[in-house]
């Protein structure tokens, strides 16, 4: 798709699950998205997905029933990206991907722009040695689904000028979503938290302690977690996970956080979660 990006456009670097449920969110709350990737046969399996995903969003009353829908804009030039207000850095989690993109876009981008990274858990301040105004960088994890998941975890790095994150909760509260600000940290809070516990539940599995089923139900039941530990993770990724957990446990020190067997054993044979139809549980039939 081609158009030119107006003063309301935010451009979304990476269409993997978190860049289409991220630019779903923008959308459908009337931003219009520029969609950056690397590969063509990658967006175009990203528009279908985004378009499952509004439909999704307005069935469970997401969106403002008067909000037209903003414009999606695919394109594989991070040139694409130079007049957008704002720039959701949302590729793999892996630190120089994630170093190499913005660096990509620092340069691509007027001063002023806000830069926004998703990582789960890479430090800011490690990711705003690659930018040209680390001032004008800030984290914001989203959840998946980030449409439908109104708080965010907003990371403000020892850099992040006042201006950055002001700026960063005005596009937050044009996108519905309710912010709590927390220091820069490995992992931050969110991910410090869920992801060993998710390692531990898959720890507890492969010891045949209990079933996937029987973690997930006991969690839910017992400590109020709204889907279990182990489904979560299939959200996720199992992927995106491991990764997580390897950085994690690199910039800790804490060799506990490492993923356990079970679920490195699951990614290499592809077993990643909801997106490729089988991780924890099988999907297969059940994706839209």
């Amino acid at each position: 798709m081609t158009a030119n990006p107006r003063s309301d456009t935010i451009a979304v670097f990476g269409a993997g699950v978190m860049g289409r449920s991220i630019t779903a969110l923008a959308l459908g709350r009337g931003v219009d998205v520029v969609l950056v990737d690397v590969s063509d046969d990658v967006l175009r399996a990203a528009e279908a997905d985004i378009a499952q995903q509004l439909r999704h969003g307005r069935f469970m009353g997401a969106f403002p029933d008067s909000q037209a829908t903003g414009t999606l804009t695919t394109t594989l030039s991070g040139e694409a990206a130079a007049d957008a207000t704002a720039v959701v850095e949302a590729i793999t989690e892996d630190s120089s991907l994630k170093a190499r993109t913005l660096a990509e876009v620092s340069g691509v981008v007027a001063p002023g722009t806000t830069l926004i990274t998703n990582t789960s858990g890479i430090p800011i301040d490690e990711l705003a040695k690659s930018v040209r105004r680390p001032a004008e960088l800030a984290g914001v994890h989203f959840m998946n689904p980030a449409y439908l998941i109104e708080m965010v975890e907003v990371i403000r790095g020892p850099q992040t000028a006042e201006d950055t994150v002001a700026a960063v909760f005005s596009l937050l509260g044009r996108l519905g979503k309710k912010a709590v600000v927390v220091h820069d940290a490995p992992g931050f809070v969110t991910s410090r938290l869920l992801h060993p516990m998710i390692n531990e539940a898959a720890r507890i599995v492969a010891e045949g302690t209990a079933s996937v089923e029987s973690v997930d139900r006991l969690m839910q039941g017992c400590l109020g977690h709204p889907t279990g530990p182990l489904r979560t993770a299939d959200l996720i990724g199992l992927d995106n996970l491991a990764d997580a957990l390897r950085l994690l446990a690199e910039r800790t020190g804490n060799t506990a956080f490492a993923p356990c067997d079970l679920l490195r054993e699951k990614v290499r044979r592809g077993d990643l979660g909801r997106k490729t139809g089988r991780g924890f549980y099988d999907y297969e039939g059940v994706l839209s």
